[in-house]
């Protein structure tokens, strides 16, 4: 079966490690077949910085959220994929504010049943992937950890390629094994 992979690169840099972790695990994903979309959130137009925590999506019968911007279409495309790739250089701790505008915004992506204490989602079932670089060997545990905990709220399978002392933009290349890992995360994917 050949599987959908939305990968959001949440990178603002072109060119960068992060974008680099992107190409291999792509170069991976390939090799099986994959059906692989790039969307970079650092390129995305959005008219707010994250939910507004209006909950009209949660009055709506689709999953999806009610502001009309780039964001929403990312939203629908999460929605339909097999696999969701959040790929992101480690900023202050946690993920690039492109990417958690993004996370942020997935609320659409759930309808609760308070009364009972349960949810619908099309998010459950999926795969979640966090490809994550830092410039030291620090936080890392504290990214994963978070992402970790969404996708297992989510019921969602999940996977993860942590490269600490990635350095600078384009020092990645000089990590010997990454490029390996990468790539075959990509291909069991």
């Amino acid at each position: 079966m050949v599987k959908n992979i939305l990968i959001l690169n949440g990178s603002p840099k072109k060119n960068g490690n992060t974008s680099t972790l992107v190409e291999w695990f792509v170069q991976g994903a390939s090799l099986n077949g994959g059906k692989v979309e790039i969307i970079r959130t650092a390129l995305l137009k959005s008219k707010s910085n994250g939910c507004i925590s209006c909950r009209r999506c949660q009055k709506l019968k689709e999953y999806e959220c009610v502001i009309n911007d780039d964001v929403k279409e990312v939203l629908k495309k999460m929605a339909k994929a097999d696999v969701i790739v959040f790929a992101t250089p480690l900023y202050f701790y946690g993920p690039s504010t492109q990417l958690k505008l993004i996370i942020d915004r997935m609320f659409s992506l759930y309808k609760w049943d308070n009364s009972t204490d349960t949810f619908e989602s099309p998010m459950r079932g999926k795969t979640m992937v966090l490809l994550l670089s830092a410039y030291e060997n620090i936080g890392l545990d504290i990214v994963k950890k978070s992402f970790a905990l969404i996708a297992g709220y989510s019921e969602m399978k999940f996977k993860s390629l942590l490269v600490p002392d990635a350095g600078e933009s384009g020092e990645i290349l000089k990590l010997k094994g990454i490029r390996e890992k990468a790539i075959a995360l990509g291909k069991k994917i």
